[in-house]
């Protein structure tokens, strides 16, 4: 069965959906972050002027400071916020993490939303995400979407390979002067930021 459109649910079912925790952010926030305005045809590059981050390191501050601020990756980080595994990790100066985040235009093109599990339409048909048990198996697949670009390691060093937050094992490689995330041969387009605790990386894809 073809996965429903995150706009084929009532709103009240939604809220539901995306309700990760107690701190978890209004529903219309997370549905904004997947309405970013799209600039016309072929966008600048906001990477494109940037000085390379390979040697520059924010002391004294932290990957939670600076991941809101790339628009570049505004609904990833957004969904970091939601789950507590990873914001409390990525808030946490003596934790240290590689964050593997998919540009806007990766997360706008999933063929099913962070939270839907082709699975789960299967066995359960288009309610599969209603009720407390849909709830529940909805934030599921949101935790595993997001610990699974979350690399509990930092620096990471290049071949070695390292389980995310989710148990999935990965790596990367340099080919032509391009980092490429194994084994989905995921290019990393920028490195963001470099802080105290880690490193954000763009990708051009989603290792799920």
């Amino acid at each position: 069965m073809k996965p429903a459109s995150l706009f084929a649910y009532p709103a009240a079912t939604i809220c539901l959906i995306l309700a990760a925790s107690a701190e978890s952010r209004p529903f219309s926030d997370i549905l904004k972050s997947f309405h970013i305005p799209q600039s016309p045809l072929h966008p600048p590059n906001p990477f494109a002027n940037m000085p390379p981050a390979d040697e520059t390191v924010s002391t004294g501050v932290i990957i939670s400071d600076v991941i809101g601020k790339t628009q570049a990756i505004a609904i990833f980080s957004g969904l970091t916020r939601d789950i507590d595994s990873v914001s409390s990790r990525l808030d946490d100066a003596s934790q240290n993490a590689t964050v593997l985040a998919p540009d806007n235009r990766v997360m706008r093109d999933l063929k099913r939303k962070p939270w839907e599990d082709a699975e789960d339409y299967n066995t359960f048909g288009a309610d599969a995400y209603q009720g407390k048990s849909g709830e529940d198996r909805a934030h599921k697949n949101l935790r595993r979407f997001v610990e699974r670009h979350i690399v509990p390691e930092s620096p990471w060093e290049k071949d070695k390979k390292v389980k995310t937050l989710d148990g999935n094992e990965v790596w990367w490689e340099s080919k032509d002067g391009k980092k490429m995330i194994q084994p989905n041969n995921i290019e990393v387009t920028s490195v963001a930021d470099k802080v105290s605790n880690g490193e954000v990386w763009v990708l051009g894809g989603s290792l799920v």
